[in-house]
């Protein structure tokens, strides 16, 4: 089954090249996104299943024998970031797609729309399915292409802006990123991460301690932990709805999976855990405090989405298995619940012409279907009984206490803290835009229509297509939908998940799997 590990990368490529010699044709590009993204998911599931089989998949592309060669490593923690992400990808493409379709358009505005976002899904599977730094850096760098064209589709001022912004912090954490390559190979002569596991326990400790702080530096910033983190709440609310919920709901976790895995496999024995673990309590209580302070339901969750970042690097920062496992657990509880929310916040301005609290009002009353799919995963995402997100908090705390020390102790209460203001956010959500009385000045019927197609949607006004801002469309409460029952079924499956997620906390650990899986023979 080693033939299917190329393909969540190959297929996405292929399917952005076809697209490309579609353009003109929107319905062909449609069905090709849609098919291979289908794909992907059903390919990548199969990857699960069989790394927990038997163990890690390895391909050497181009029959080039490792380490000379790039390295495509499958095993359960990367296949299960590839099940996650493909899902997620297919059910934006879908609310995309809708948005367009509703508001009247056969053509797609920007014909490098669905090329991009397949090479922006290639970029995502080649980071999780990396065995070598140099590539994971060319699956960062085929991101930051991908998302800056997403990012200021419409070419508006604000969109330009942010994206100018994002650009500049992401290239310089690429920068970081390369030269911390360079001090690699120097050192040690590879960037295998198989052959690294061996070779980086040789080098003085100073050297080492350099080596994880820049990587860690340049994987904080693209995670967006404090205090790296101000770019992402004036970057992301400006894009539309659907890229805004694939950046929330992906390219942070990337830069969260990059420092799972070199933390656990390049350099183990916790001697940066105080570093991550003061770096998380202060990544969760500064970003919650920030959504509270906000006015605006897409600027309140992106600084949400920055504050539950704090809960991925407690579960590192602590070094356990249990720790990890839960730290895993919660990125994938993260990644569907979050941009569940910001697909709900397109519904929200599509239906209310604005995502600004005191714009907004009633929205429960006029639009009960849309209260459902925002209520629903804000309550995960708040951490209420008996759902996901209060399951994930709930393994992260009591390894925590396992762990004893002053810092858990604080990571413990400080957690337990931003639950409670992340609660506090989203009831302040409710109560000014679904509960109350609608504001005066909100729009309603083809005023709300017309608001959100030139405020949030993917494709620019062309002229009214008579639909109703009141009847929101099918195509994009369907994968909304879809996300919010993904979200319930992670409560569901919880026990066989933090069994998977365990599994693969516990190879990271044991980091044996990984190398012998590339080097059967021992690494060179």
């Amino acid at each position: 089954m080693t033939y299917l590990v190329p393909l969540p990368v190959v297929m996405p490529l292929l399917g952005a090249a076809l697209t490309l010699l579609l353009l003109g044709r929107p319905h062909a590009q449609r069905w090709v996104s849609l098919t291979v993204l289908t794909a992907t998911v059903a390919v990548s599931a199969t990857l699960l299943v069989q790394s927990s089989l038997h163990g890690p998949l390895v391909v050497e592309v181009g029959g080039w024998v490792a380490p000379m060669g790039i390295v495509l490593v499958a095993d359960q923690l990367a296949a299960l970031m590839l099940v996650v992400s493909a899902s997620v990808t297919l059910c934006v493409l879908v609310y995309s797609i809708g948005q367009g379709m509703a508001d009247g358009h056969e053509e797609t505005p920007l014909s490098v729309y669905h090329p991009t976002y397949l090479v922006l899904t290639a970029g995502v599977c080649n980071a999780f399915l990396s065995g070598d730094l140099f590539n994971l850096y060319v699956g960062f760098e085929i991101l930051l292409v991908a998302s800056y064209v997403l990012l200021t589709l419409g070419s508006t001022e604000n969109r330009i802006r942010a994206g100018t912004t994002y650009v500049v912090v992401s290239l310089l954490s690429s920068v970081i990123f390369l030269i911390a390559i360079g001090l690699v190979y120097a050192s040690t002569g590879t960037l295998n991460l198989a052959q690294l596991v061996d070779r980086l326990d040789t080098l003085p400790d100073d050297l080492r301690l350099l080596l994880q702080g820049m990587l860690l530096l340049a994987f904080g910033i693209k995670a967006a932990v404090f205090p790296l983190s101000a770019w992402l709440p004036d970057s992301y609310p400006t894009a539309p709805a659907p890229v805004t919920a694939v950046f929330a709901g992906l390219l942070t976790k990337v830069g969260v999976y990059a420092i799972i895995r070199t933390e656990t496999l390049l350099f183990p024995g916790g001697r940066t855990a105080t570093l991550l673990l003061v770096t998380a309590v202060l990544t969760m209580v500064v970003g919650i405090l920030g959504a509270v302070a906000q006015s605006d339901i897409k600027r309140l969750l992106s600084f949400t989405l920055i504050s539950h970042i704090g809960y991925m690097l407690f579960g590192v920062g602590l070094t356990s298995s249990l720790g990890l496992s839960a730290a895993i657990f919660y990125v994938v509880h993260h990644i569907t619940i979050q941009t569940t929310l910001f697909l709900a916040a397109g519904l929200v301005e599509r239906r209310g012409g604005s995502t600004a609290l005191d714009r907004l009002g009633g929205l429960a009353r006029l639009s009960p279907v849309l209260a459902v799919l925002f209520f629903v995963p804000a309550l995960n995402l708040a951490g209420i009984p008996p759902f996901s997100g209060f399951l994930g908090k709930l393994g992260l705390i009591q390894a925590g206490v396992d762990d004893g020390g002053v810092l858990a102790w604080i990571l413990v209460a400080g957690g337990l803290i931003t639950s409670l203001l992340t609660l506090y956010a989203i009831a302040r959500v409710w109560n000014l835009a679904f509960w109350r009385t609608p504001h005066a000045d909100m729009p309603s019927g083809d005023d709300a229509e017309q608001a959100a197609r030139t405020d949030g949607a993917m494709e620019p006004d062309r002229g009214g297509s008579g639909q109703s801002g009141a009847v929101l469309p099918k195509l994009m409460i369907a994968p909304t939908l879809a996300l919010v029952v993904l979200g319930l079924a992670l409560t569901v499956v919880a026990g066989p998940l933090f069994d998977l997620s365990t599994d693969a906390a516990d190879d990271l650990l044991r980091r044996t799997p990984y190398v012998d899986a590339v080097f059967p023979g021992g690494a060179p």
